[in-house]
């Protein structure tokens, strides 16, 4: 095939959550076809999984740039930007109606799974023409019927949502999880504890397993539920020996709604309200689907008792429908093998991470990118507008512009949001509700990790401005409800903005227990 062929096919964008538009977004911009491929039934249908989640950041920090410029000339009416949305406010304001616009509802297809991505003719060991040949994205949709995609480049903005943790030790599930989560005795990370799923938790029973932001959602909905129905009784599951390091900063967070979801949690837990069972490991599940788990404290072998089990344990990266793709992956958080070592949750503050983009984000396979909350692994500490950020750069390698590809657009704001977990990031859902592409990966939250995942990728609005569907546009930094830098002119500073609360970050630095 031609170059001239190849650059006429579209893009594949793999996933519709907030990141997966800014990428088609960023495409229509660059003059480039979008192929949104979406497993739900309608777009971000991972963000509607935890649509009753409330986020930490206000909408000036939600809606990508390159998306604005589209929604602009629909008469789009721009939410508050200090409100604090939810994951269905989410959707209903700001994805949807991009998903609506002229130039991207023809492109996106739903009910469609990515189940292989290749090149066409050669598997990963076929090396002659490889930067040639289109890739091939092999599709399913739920009835069984497979179709064939030719594509000139991939951007896998996919998120981890679909790929939780297991509750087990050892980062394995423990014996009879597989079957307990089968029949809904280990529910979905993040319940509608108090709306949709009322009825399978009203007077009952429930262990809430993980030490994150989503442990803490679902214990605070959980103490509503039994402030109206006395019956419900709640435990919390968690290996660290102490929950005091899930209250977070309380009162001195730079994050006000982050900060209160600490400080109500505290209060549950010394009042009772929670029945706390520290250094304790689930070590399985009765094989009858009964409601008795076992698991050890302390080395010694004990039995819980619940009606369900809610995992909070965070989530990793689906690399199986990627096994003919060449991937350089870190080794130990599985994300770009560039990005790991600054990312590494052992060692690393998120808001420290410096801006990223197509070269950090490359793979030895041409014109293959994962981004947003899957470019972070198993790491939880992913913030939205690191995304959009992202998305910007890798477009504009995909463009051939290599100069905007390289060129930093983004200062990274030291805020300390890192204990985010569906999804999707960093800037987690708050408890109130007060977000996760996105829910993506998250180390074991259970084990004393954050446990961020992929749900939404939550959190930041800064991407490229300029015209839309301009190539040449000038690509600066625009984020809502920040000054702009180098007065009103504009400037190739870069913005700064957040709290500064990060500790340096890479394995070359301190241990966080040093």
């Amino acid at each position: 095939m031609t170059d001239i062929a190849l650059a006429d096919l579209p893009v594949a964008v793999i996933g519709s959550g907030p990141v997966g538009l800014a990428a088609a977004a960023q495409l229509v911009r660059r003059g480039i076809r979008p192929l949104v491929l979406e497993v739900g039934s309608s777009v971000a249908a991972a963000v509607a999984e935890w649509g009753h989640i409330g986020l930490f950041s206000p909408w000036k920090y939600n809606i990508d740039v390159a998306a604005r410029g589209l929604l602009a000339p629909t008469g789009w009416q721009e939410p508050d930007g200090e409100h604090l949305p939810t994951g269905d406010e989410l959707i209903r304001d700001y994805l949807n109606p991009l998903a609506e616009t002229v130039e991207l509802r023809e492109s996106i297809l739903t009910d469609t799974r990515v189940v292989a991505v290749s090149r066409v003719g050669l598997d990963r060991t076929g090396t002659a023409q490889r930067e040639s040949t289109p890739f091939l994205v092999r599709t399913q949709n739920s009835d069984g019927t497979t179709a064939d995609f030719q594509v000139r480049a991939v951007i896998d903005a996919s998120g981890t949502w679909g790929s939780p943790n297991p509750i087990g030790q050892s980062g394995l599930a423990a014996p009879g999880e597989v079957e307990a989560r089968r029949s809904g005795f280990v529910t979905s990370p993040l319940p509608d504890v108090t709306g949709r799923d009322r009825e399978q938790f009203a007077g009952r029973r429930t262990l809430v397993v993980g030490g994150g932001h989503s442990a803490a959602n679902t214990l605070l909905a959980l103490a509503q539920l039994r402030a109206e129905v006395p019956g419900t009784r709640i435990g919390w599951v968690l290996r660290r020996a102490d929950p005091a390091s899930v209250y977070g900063g309380e009162d001195q967070d730079g994050l006000p709604a982050r900060g209160a979801l600490g400080a109500r949690l505290r209060r549950l837990v010394e009042d009772g309200t929670i029945d706390v069972h520290a250094s304790t490991t689930i070590t399985g599940f009765s094989a009858d689907g009964g409601g008795t788990v076992t698991a050890e404290t302390g080395g010694e072998p004990v039995t819980l008792h619940a009606d369900r089990v809610v995992p909070a344990t965070g989530f990793r990266p689906d690399l199986g429908f990627l096994r003919e793709i060449r991937l350089d992956l870190d080794p130990v958080v599985e994300a770009p093998q560039q990005l790991g070592p600054l990312i590494d949750p052992e060692y690393h503050s998120c808001g420290t991470v410096s801006p990223h983009g197509a070269r950090v984000l490359g793979h030895p396979e041409p014109n293959f990118y994962i981004v947003g909350m899957k470019s972070y692994g198993r790491a939880p500490t992913f913030l939205m507008y690191t995304g959009y950020e992202q998305v910007r750069s890798v477009v504009a390698a995909i463009a051939g512009d290599l100069e905007a590809a390289d060129r930093v657009e983004l200062v990274l704001p030291e805020t300390g949001v890192c204990s985010a977990d569906i999804g999707s990031s960093c800037d987690a859902p708050t408890g109130k509700p007060g977000f996760v592409d996105l829910p993506a990966a998250g180390a074991p939250d259970a084990a004393g990790a954050p446990d961020a995942a992929g749900a939404p990728d939550l959190a930041g609005a800064a991407g490229a401005a300029g015209t839309p569907g301009s190539p040449g546009a000038a690509d600066t930094v625009d984020v809502a409800g920040a000054p702009e830098a180098g007065g009103c002119c504009g400037s190739a500073e870069p913005v700064v903005i957040g709290i500064p609360t990060g500790t340096e970050h890479g394995r070359s630095g301190e241990s966080r227990n040093g």
